[in-house]
């Protein structure tokens, strides 16, 4: 069975109880709220050094309140006394001006009555450092760069210490200060003073005279005998394996206090960072439980836009334009603006979304109604006379109207009996005309034969071609706007399916958007008053499919 050595907080406490020299090295590089501060837990590498000139060592990286405390606690069960007694600090503090806090890992930005377990006094490190004058050392390791406000009273940094006599003080940034210790502090019978003036990365305060020797002689050590020392990594695993499947800070918060440079320490933190780092994770994590389909998705989509929430398309891809129509609806609807849904939340969008319907399908019936009504009076005034002009003046105020077939079918057997009665010239020109139908092939005609018997229908014509270029440019951008929903044959037919159903008459149920499709379409996007285009576009599409849905 595969095995390794761990570290734990307490791990180099291996000293006899007796021993009088104490260490206690706390470095965070880690935060989950102030950001990350690189180099600064590398004062617990001096662990090892410290061990083994004797001290008895308290080493946490990355402490949080419940380690750190534990820490401290080891700390103070030895330190009190003669020894000699060193306390580093590296990483982010706070500062009233005159009292100063050292931040574990998980603190929240700090404010001066709320400071709580997530802050030790330095202050207080200082009274215990006082018991061993002369023999006393706290070295600092802070971020000079950093001077973030928190609030009226506290700041990032370090105040004015109130250093008691006897005790050394030496600050540094955190990559300097973790050098010094690791490589130049742990040596045996140096000179300190000279130490830090060789350094010249850290500067110091209060009691340094020259000459002293802080570190004692090298402790003579018992010869090694290689023996593996092995310890089960299964518990780790399984707390690890529990810490992913839970997803939640305070999991992977528990794996580091067990563990606090276990083996996956490093993905641990990734994980809490990534967890505080995204707004309304709880939201998200109960949508994604929804496990929702991608045509689930769409017909979301089409129910916001119906409730005129723009998701800015119907695609089942619930991007930044479907969370801010989430969002807007949420405002409205009296819920948290988290951008995702719950079940209940998407029962009530469908609710409203087919009452929705229900409304607009009413109000589209009663003006159909209404146009029906006009219909049928102009045909009665027009059409029903059985003449030319009044077919004609029909068409030009009803181009899609309930007589439009019929009128046209009369004005084509009028033009079939002047085509008979006109003489052989004129017929002749008129049938080149009409093969041509060009607005100036119309107008040659009219110039050729002014009284001709087919120049009402070329004047007809005329104004029809005119119309139809001006309206080109709209034409246009409305048949891009169809292409660019990307209909699949069975959708057209759908939608020729639900425009017969609403006795529309788009011709044949084939798929293809013919003549008649067409008009039908123009017919339902004036009824329902849409911009009349006989296009398809989004909101078209989606009063169709919304008029489907059961009352």
């Amino acid at each position: 069975m595969r095995r390794i050595l761990l570290t734990s907080v307490f791990a180099l406490l291996t000293v006899p109880a007796l021993a009088e020299d104490t260490a206690l090295i706390l470095g965070t590089d880690r935060y989950e709220v102030l950001g990350r501060l690189p180099g600064a837990a590398g004062v617990t590498g001096a662990a090892g050094a410290l061990t083994a000139l004797g001290y008895t060592v308290v080493s946490l990286p990355n402490g949080r309140a419940d380690t750190m405390a534990e820490a401290l606690a080891g700390f103070m069960t030895s330190a009190p006394g003669t020894g000699r007694t060193i306390v580093a600090l590296s990483g982010r503090f706070a500062t009233d001006g005159v009292r100063t806090w050292y931040l574990t890992a998980e603190a929240p930005v700090p404010g001066l009555l709320t400071l709580g377990p997530q802050a030790v006094s330095v202050d207080s490190l200082l009274a215990v450092l006082a018991r061993a004058p002369g023999r006393a050392i706290l070295l600092l390791g802070v971020d000079t760069g950093e001077d973030a406000v928190f609030d009226d009273w506290l700041t990032e940094g370090i105040g004015v210490l109130d250093i008691p006599q006897g005790v050394t003080v030496l600050r540094g940034d955190p990559s300097d200060l973790a050098d010094f210790m690791t490589d130049e502090l742990p040596v045996a019978g140096a000179d300190l003073a000279q130490l830090v003036a060789d350094n010249g990365s850290l500067t110091v305060q209060g009691f340094l005279p020259p000459g002293v020797v802080f570190m004692p002689a090298a402790v003579t050590e018992a010869p090694v005998i290689d023996v593996p020392v092995v310890i089960e990594t299964g518990a780790e695993d399984a707390l690890w394996e529990g810490a992913v499947a839970l997803d939640t800070v305070e999991a992977y918060r528990n794996y580091l206090r067990r563990f606090p440079t276990g083996r996956f320490a490093d993905d641990a933190e990734t994980a809490i960072a990534a967890i505080i780092a995204e707004p309304n994770r709880p939201d998200r994590l109960i949508e994604d439980a929804l496990v929702l389909t991608r045509d689930q998705r769409r017909n979301i989509q089409r129910n916001l836009s119906l409730l005129d929430f723009n998701p800015r398309g119907i695609d089942g891809i619930f991007g930044p334009g479907t969370r801010s129509a989430i969002t807007n609806w949420q405002q409205d609807n009296g819920f948290a603006q988290s951008s995702y849904l719950t079940n209940e939340q998407i029962n009530r969008i469908e609710a409203q979304a087919a009452r929705r319907a229900a409304q607009l399908e009413a109000d589209a019936e009663r003006q159909r109604q209404e146009q029906a009504r006009l219909d049928r009076a102009f045909w009665d005034e027009t059409g029903a006379s059985g003449d030319e002009a009044g077919y004609r003046a029909y068409l030009a105020r009803f181009p899609d109207g309930l007589f439009a077939e019929d009128a046209a079918d009369q004005l084509a057997l009028i033009e079939a009996d002047k085509r008979r009665e006109a003489e052989a010239e004129d017929r002749a020109a008129w049938d080149q005309t009409r093969a041509t139908d060009t607005e100036p092939s119309y107008r040659a005609y009219l110039r050729a034969f002014p009284d001709g018997v087919f120049m009402e229908e070329a004047q007809a014509r005329i104004a029809a071609l005119t119309q139809e270029n001006s309206d080109a440019g709209a034409n246009d951008a409305a048949a891009a706007a169809e292409q660019a929903l990307s209909l699949n044959a069975l959708a057209a037919r759908l939608v020729e399916v639900r425009l017969d159903q609403l006795g529309l008459n788009p011709g044949e149920v084939d798929g293809r958007f013919d003549a008649a499709t067409r008009r039908a379409i123009r017919r339902y996007q004036r009824e329902r008053d849409l911009p009349v285009s006989g296009y398809l576009e989004e909101q078209t599409l989606v009063r169709l499919l919304a008029d489907a849905l059961p009352q």
